[in-house]
């Protein structure tokens, strides 16, 4: 396996007839296909002293010759951020979210993000999955507890991007909603993109909109509305809080599609308390180690203020209050 700087690879018969790029990127411990592609369509990796495509073809007995070029550092400061690792070994961490906590930094937050923390915990991650994201591999909303996972090298990195694109991740998410669903499970399949007139927000209007599943379950009911589970059959940006409000049946307390309906429930002795965030949470994810390459299950414990709510819910099945 060969690391950073100048290298050649002498094609070996496992490598006949595979794309040029995956060669590489099989060959080179720090290079991934897309950095492969990349450089080779910069000249920087040659066969036989020759220009090629990524996807060319390679031959019995060529000479791969290239340079990987050092990681640019990443600029953004390590620094504590509180989260809870739930696996962590040489290629990937599981990390339990908090709601609240951005995942990367964007204008206004550039310094308590999970990218700041990720970097305190492992400062060598610089340059997996680009300088401004390292590490990440998929993200939740800065209001939306749970799973994230983090791959802490460029083939994981890879690895684990093409599992999500081709869907071969598994997402469950628990969510409360309002009002009582029409059924025990259901399916919701409207496409999702860009609001039409708002380019901020997602929509099921969208001039072009991107097909999206979500497959649903009841666990809980209450008086005026539900505990469900949530399985993810796409991955479209606020595919579960469009989804959702589309059928009339809001996330509680997500003020961008639900209107903040149902915004404060009311406990036992009459005092209110209102739902500070949008209740949903990243429960369990499901994928293939991209290295060892067995499936792996992780689930995250449901946040302790998501918990408080369903609480005073299922103290109001008894008195009915719930406003």
């Amino acid at each position: 396996m060969v690391k950073k700087g100048a290298f050649t690879i002498c094609a070996a018969e496992r490598d006949i007839g595979k794309r040029l790029d995956i060669v590489v990127s099989s060959h080179i411990e720090v290079c991934s296909r897309s950095l492969a592609g990349t450089l080779i369509k910069k000249g920087a990796i040659t066969v036989k002293g020759f220009a090629q495509k990524p996807g060319y073809k390679v031959r019995a007995e060529d000479v791969i010759d290239g340079v990987i070029p050092p990681s640019s550092p990443v600029k953004f400061s390590a620094k504590p951020v509180p989260f809870r690792i739930i696996f962590e070994d040489n290629h990937l961490m599981v990390v339990d979210k908090p709601p609240g906590l951005v995942v990367h930094p964007a204008p206004g937050h550039y310094c308590a993000t999970l990218v700041n923390g990720v970097l305190f915990h492992c400062p060598d991650l610089e340059g997996v999955g680009g300088k401004i994201r390292p590490g990440i591999v998929h993200r939740l909303d800065k209001d939306t507890s749970g799973i994230i996972v983090v791959a802490k090298s460029g083939i994981a990195h890879e690895e684990l991007s093409d599992q999500f694109k081709y869907r071969k991740v598994k997402k469950e998410y628990l969510a409360l909603v309002w009002g009582q669903m029409p059924s025990i499970s259901g399916k919701i399949e409207f496409d999702v993109g860009r609001h039409p007139k708002d380019r901020k927000i997602m929509s099921v209007h969208s001039h072009r909109g991107r097909h999206a599943e979500t497959h649903w379950i009841v666990k809980e009911s209450y008086p005026r509305a539900c505990l469900i589970k949530l399985d993810l059959k796409t991955g479209r940006t606020h595919q579960i809080r469009v989804h959702c409000a589309a059928i009339n049946h809001p996330v509680l307390g997500d003020k961008t599609y639900g209107k903040n309906r149902m915004a404060i429930v009311k406990k036992k002795d009459g005092s209110e308390k209102k739902i500070q965030r949008h209740m949903l949470h990243a429960w369990r994810i499901q994928f293939e180690h991209p290295v060892e390459k067995k499936i792996m299950e992780f689930q995250a414990k449901m946040p302790d203020d998501m918990k408080e709510i369903i609480d005073i819910l299922r103290g109001s099945l008894k008195n009915g209050a719930n406003g």
